[in-house]
């Protein structure tokens, strides 16, 4: 195992794929001189030249469906949008394109195209520039949607992406790129479908997703030392689809559930997973399932407000106390 940061990881993956695939492009905004703002493209442009490397204007939309399109005649381009607030600007060529084409189509087309963005709040970006849209996304037939927590996740979940024939879009949050961990030294592909479930335990389960599962470890760790509440936290790296069959599994073995984001809660992740939860575990649960969830306010520039505004570890603490009557 090579101890390298998420960016790296990253970068590694889109290496190794260019390398063996000369139809493996990238393309976005920065990516290719400059390396990308958060460096996980950094050395790809003088190691694979500007057609392979591609510098694009600021238009999300036309440089998506330029990708997009190009994927139609076997090219298998990984886009970047800088930040995720500037999907929206892409969602047409998205939504109405690549994860309907292959329907339309009766299979005549695909569209084998990965879009990465990094989104999520970080440090006094206000309200324009501090997006979740995972929800957006999930919601989308015929569009894959992970969203990595780790290193391993980010390496391998861009592997796997690229040689899918569905479109993918994964989702990176921008405070995580500098984040360490373990990435095997072999070469190695992350399932686009599934959970993992990143801590055992049988008391409650807390589900997260990218930085959300970060919070549910911390909170375990509080919750086992000073409450003596052993929680399982699941780790829920693809969004679309879900991974109903795990979610059911955890809770029939906890019978207590807490769903952490860092979107607002109305129409969002934990929703979908309360609803799973309400359809087909009702009988397992000794107690509602709780959401932790952003409020629901534009992310405001102020620091102490932001902080205000997002969920943290001490909010799954206190919200599993709450199933256990504390």
């Amino acid at each position: 195992m090579a101890q390298m940061m998420y960016w790296e990881a990253i970068r590694r993956a889109h290496d190794e794929e260019m390398a063996r695939d000369p139809l493996v492009i990238a393309m976005g905004e920065d990516i290719g001189v400059a390396g990308g703002t958060y460096k996980a493209t950094q050395g790809l442009y003088d190691k694979y030249g500007p057609e392979r490397v591609i510098d694009t204007p600021i238009s999300e939309n036309g440089y998506t469906g330029l990708g997009i399109g190009a994927s139609f005649l076997g090219v298998r381009p990984i886009i970047e949008i800088m930040s995720v607030n500037f999907a929206w600007l892409a969602t047409d060529q998205i939504i109405n394109t690549a994860a309907k084409v292959r329907y339309m189509s009766g299979g005549q087309l695909e569209a084998p195209v990965v879009i990465r963005s990094p989104g999520g709040t970080a440090h006094q970006l206000g309200a324009q520039h501090s997006a979740r849209m995972e929800k957006v996304f999930m919601g989308i037939a015929g569009l894959r949607v992970v969203t990595p927590s780790n290193p391993k996740q980010a390496y391998g979940l861009l592997k796997s992406a690229v040689r899918c024939n569905d479109p993918v879009f994964i989702n990176e949050h921008e405070l995580m790129y500098n984040m360490k961990g373990e990435v095997p030294d072999e070469e190695y592909f992350h399932p686009l479908e599934g959970s993992e479930v990143a801590r055992e335990g049988i008391d409650v389960t807390l589900f997260g997703y990218n930085i959300s599962v970060h919070w549910c470890l911390q909170a375990a760790a509080v919750l086992s030392k000073e409450h003596g509440i052993e929680a399982e936290v699941v780790d829920l790296y693809a969004l679309n689809p879900l991974d109903r069959e795990g979610i059911k599994r955890s809770v029939a073995k906890t019978h207590k559930a807490v769903i952490a984001e860092e979107d607002e809660a109305p129409v969002g992740v934990g929703a979908e997973v309360m609803a799973i939860i309400n359809e087909e575990c009702f009988f397992d649960l000794d107690a509602p399932p709780v959401r932790v969830a952003a409020k629901m306010v534009p992310i405001p520039y102020n620091r102490a407000l932001e902080k205000a505004a997002i969920p943290n570890a001490q909010d799954v603490v206190q919200a599993v106390l709450k199933l256990f009557g504390r």
